[in-house]
């Protein structure tokens, strides 16, 4: 076939399909009022505001329907208790280590000669390191942790088979340490995003597969009339990564140039069709729930959800334009990476009228803090990789730290600063106590948001003098590496602004759960001095015989 003729098909298709789910599903895009917007809140939370982070009590009931309602959640975060800690307390255990090796890498690129004695601690693990720890660590098991919360509310049925998740994670988590040792030591693939060997990393397919399959099992015991748009994001998520994970390590099957995309459709899939989601999703609960307002389109937030399926798929090429793979392929990816303005425009303008005429809840609301900064950046990055596929943009950024300041928007501007929000929100609900320190949520919040400014605005300035001297023919190589290297300090000092806010977050989520524990003993003692408590009888009155 005519490659040209094969990628006009393959748009056309997308589009019709596109289109004629849109015309079958809904009318009226912009629709104001839609009772899908509205299953999650009980009676009377719309106008009230609403943040565990700030120690806002929970609603009382003053309706027997409320009741019901309050009484599902309550139910629903006894069932999530223990397996939503446990995926938190590997989230912030895999944050902490995942920062250290991070920050070391940053400050080798500008001292090369510090601790290079040992071959775990030289750039190249120690990096590698990093990346894996973030990604099948600190944010997958956040995100997993708040899906499991999320969940049991948004059915409003009690959790499935906990002892399963637990297990799950305990298997997923055995991987990491057995790849994040592999590495130390020198055991790579050499592929981005999948430098964990496959036998090693099929624990990551498994454990998630076992996470999801409770999920599943809700959707049929679930309490309500419609699934809310953040099921649509999870269950798309949990359905896509154990999926795209087999297919990328399926031993034996990859070779070459093949293997190059196979590469790259797995590394921008996983970003894509996995945490993107999971953290769309929560940005649909969270936002809407503190500012105790329905999304403004229920309509606008479905089409952002399926452009997203339609259009992400094979965006991954473009990381290898000018490579030895077809034309038509980058071609294909260039397209379907400038469609991905289609949701993400949707995504923003709905998010904006949403919180129009809320922002000053910006002011007093923690959790909103992380979500509306996580929401700005999802679009900042979604906007710019759109612009970088382009081949002429792609030819100042390319192999430039330019494109590690882009993956730093989504991968920490985005998808951390969400799931900081939503654990935040989260964490008192499920240990039933209030954040011991607020002080320190709004310290956490300047600390990595000052340092994100200036990781960001230090790697972009530094990577676009990198490529413009690199595509200098007259400038020796040297001279685009010491370009780079007051920019690459500027780094360090962000990454280590942003460590700082992440032990911050750590030591908080530490004295929550002492709060807790002290919590716990406390009424254990006094439901025991009240069992063990003398019994005193009335003397009996008198009784009189007529």
């Amino acid at each position: 076939m005519n490659p040209s003729a094969l990628l006009l098909a393959t748009f056309i298709l997308s589009v019709a399909g596109l289109f004629a789910f849109i015309w079958s599903l809904r009318k009226g895009l912009f629709e104001q009022q839609s009772s899908g917007a509205g299953v999650i809140f009980a009676p009377e939370e719309i106008g009230r505001f609403d943040d565990p982070a700030n120690g806002v009590s929970r609603l009382a009931a003053r309706s027997a329907e409320q009741q019901a309602e309050l009484n599902d959640r309550a139910l629903a975060d006894r069932a999530t208790a223990v397996p939503a800690f446990v995926l938190f307390t590997f989230a912030v255990a895999w944050l902490l280590v995942a920062s250290a090796a991070g920050l070391l890498s940053s400050i080798k690129l500008h001292a090369p000669d510090l601790l290079v004695s040992q071959a775990w601690l030289t750039f190249g693990r120690l990096r590698t390191i990093h990346l894996n720890l973030v990604a099948y660590g600190w944010a997958p098991m956040g995100l997993l942790g708040l899906v499991v919360w999320l969940l049991p509310r948004l059915l409003r049925t009690p959790l499935q088979f906990p002892r399963l998740i637990v297990t799950g994670a305990l298997i997923w988590n055995a991987g990491l340490i057995t790849g994040i040792v592999g590495l130390a030591n020198g055991l790579s693939t050499g592929m981005e995003w999948l430098e964990i060997p496959w036998y090693i990393g099929t624990a990551f397919a498994i454990g998630g597969m076992m996470i999801g399959l409770p999920m599943v099992a809700m959707l049929r015991q679930r309490r309500v009339h419609h699934l809310y748009v953040s099921v649509w994001y999870m269950g798309a998520a949990l359905f896509w990564f154990p999926i795209l994970y087999i297919v990328a390590n399926i031993p034996g099957l990859h070779f070459g140039v093949e293997q190059a995309t196979m590469n790259w459709w797995y590394g921008h899939n996983v970003l894509g069709l996995f945490y993107t989601p999971l953290s769309i999703a929560c940005i649909y609960y969270f936002l809407p729930k503190v500012i105790g307002r329905p999304v403004q389109s229920y309509n606008l937030s479905l089409l952002g959800f399926w452009t997203l399926a339609f259009f992400y798929g094979q965006v991954g090429a473009h990381h290898l334009i000018g490579g030895p793979i077809p034309e038509w392929l980058v071609t294909l990816s260039i397209v379907q990476s400038v469609m991905m303005l289609v949701p993400v425009l949707a995504f923003t303008t709905n998010i904006h009228l949403t919180l129009k005429g809320h922002f000053l809840t910006l002011k007093r609301s923690h959790t909103l803090r992380f979500i509306v900064f996580g929401a700005m950046m999802y679009t900042l990055a979604s906007v710019q990789g759109s612009f970088e596929a382009l081949r002429s943009f792609n030819s100042v950024t390319h192999f430039t730290h330019f494109t590690v300041a882009h993956a730093h928007i989504g991968m920490y501007g985005f998808v951390s600063m969400v799931l900081f929000g939503g654990m935040y929100f989260a964490v008192p609900r499920i240990l039933d106590v209030n954040w011991p320190k607020p002080a320190l949520i709004s310290l956490h919040f300047w600390l990595v948001a000052a340092g994100f400014a200036t990781y960001i605005v230090m790697l972009s300035i530094g990577g676009v003098l990198q490529g413009l001297a690199l595509l200098d023919g007259a400038t020796p190589f040297i001279e685009s590496v010491k370009v780079t290297r007051p920019w690459l300090i500027g780094r360090s000092v962000g990454g280590a602004l942003m460590t700082i806010g992440h032990i911050v977050f750590a030591v908080h989520f530490y004295l929550a759960l002492r709060t807790a524990e002290r919590q716990r003993q406390a009424d254990a003692l006094a439901v025991q001095a009240t069992a063990e408590a003398p019994v005193t009888l009335e003397p009996a009155s008198p009784t009189v015989i007529s």
